[in-house]
């Protein structure tokens, strides 16, 4: 509206002016007027020029005066491009700042998810732990409960306690007078022992160490139900000794009883299963009594079915070396079973058992073999550390 305003203004300040000069020129061509000496059609030409000079300086100096803005731009442009480009750069500053701000405002709205999530998950935690508090508050009424359970059952122990601790002086007398008595028992077996030395090359019926019985006693147990099954190995070594002998010796096994009390407690207290041997303690003479001891071993699996125990290499020169050679590897075979945690028999020292007709037969096939030959032993069944270990042998050419 303000650009209308000057234009009119410069329109009517130029007419105006062109008007009187238009005037004035026809008025001095009509005079015939002369300046400066000049021809009246020269002057009219430079009457017609001043006026555009006067139009355009009126016009200039009318703008002017009317408006701020030409003033500037007419006399402080250079001033008005300088506060242009400190205001471009000021603006590309403000711009860079405004970048950043909203690069930090990213950076910070991304922030703020984060905390938003992490409050979300602590939030999550602590319901989490409310109701973990829940839970431990409830057990802690029950724990009370029970300690309190527990508070009077321990009042009632003390009492019961008190009336072992009377019952155990008793008992306290009762042993020292058993171990006195034992004491005097044991004094007369060493008298009754050292009466039978002299005899003991005499009639042999056992020999020491000699297996009366044996058994699979399985442990964890209450020590009553072990020790039942131990009288009971005792009972079948009494059977067996009775068969054996008939009346000429007397069946009755004695065993220390603290001997037998260690080997229950041992079987009791531990897992698994045990064997069990009841032994003869010493060369029995006919007439005394058969004295015995307890061996206790882990029944541990020593050979799988049909796993591989030896092999060897030998030489059939002559059907001779046959049985030589079956008894040398039979030899090495019972070696490798000992070492391996097979139990032997304290007499004979052997762990397997064969059948003759097996026996035989491997006697046969060598002695009808010349050169070099591979013996192989296997585990016919499952075996265990009490044995027998049962065999079957294998004969290949070399």
């Amino acid at each position: 509206m303000y650009g209308l305003y000057l234009a009119g203004v410069m329109i009517v300040t130029g007419g105006a002016i062109a008007f009187i000069g238009d005037k004035l020129g026809t008025k001095i061509g009509k005079k015939r007027l002369s300046i400066f000496g000049l021809r009246p059609r020269h002057t009219s030409m430079i009457i017609t020029v001043l006026t555009g000079f006067l139009i355009t300086a009126l016009s200039i100096g009318m703008m002017a005066i009317t408006s701020e803005n030409v003033r500037t731009a007419l006399f402080g442009m250079e001033e008005l491009n300088a506060n242009m480009e400190s205001t471009r750069k000021a603006l590309e500053n403000v711009t860079l700042e405004l970048f950043e701000a909203q690069r930090e405002h990213k950076l910070a709205d991304a922030d703020l998810e984060k905390s938003k999530k992490e409050i979300a998950d602590l939030k999550s935690e602590q319901d989490k732990l409310k109701a973990g508090n829940a839970e431990l508050s409830a057990l802690n009424s029950d724990l009370e409960s029970q300690n309190k359970t527990l508070n009077d059952t321990n009042s009632t122990l003390e009492s019961e306690n008190k009336k072992l601790g009377e019952v155990n002086v008793t008992l306290t007398a009762d042993n020292e007078k058993l171990n006195a008595d034992n004491e005097k028992l044991e004094e007369h077996a060493k008298n009754l022992r050292d009466g039978l030395v002299a005899i003991r090359e005499g009639n042999i019926t056992l020999r020491a160490g000699e297996i009366l019985s044996g058994g699979i006693v399985k442990g964890g147990r209450a020590f009553a139900a072990v020790d039942d099954d131990l009288n009971g190995l005792i009972e079948t070594a009494s059977k067996n000794i009775a068969e054996r002998f008939g009346g000429e010796v007397d069946s009755a096994i004695w065993i220390y009883q603290p001997e037998m009390n260690d080997v229950t407690e041992k079987i009791s207290s531990g897992n698994g299963e045990f064997f069990v041997r009841v032994t003869a303690a010493g060369n029995l003479v006919k007439g005394e009594p058969v004295r015995a001891n307890l061996q206790l071993f882990r029944n541990n699996l020593i050979y799988k079915k049909n796993e591989f125990i030896l092999s060897r290499n030998y030489e059939v020169n002559d059907s001779s070396d046959s049985e030589k050679i079956v008894s040398n590897f039979l030899t090495e075979v019972n070696h490798s079973a000992v070492v391996r945690g097979i139990l032997t028999d304290p007499i004979t020292g052997a762990v397997g058992a064969m059948e003759g007709t097996q026996l035989y037969q491997i006697v046969d096939i060598i002695e009808n073999v010349r050169g070099k030959i591979i013996l192989s032993a296997y585990a016919r069944e499952e075996t265990y550390s009490n044995g027998p270990l049962r065999l079957n042998i294998r004969v290949e050419k070399n």
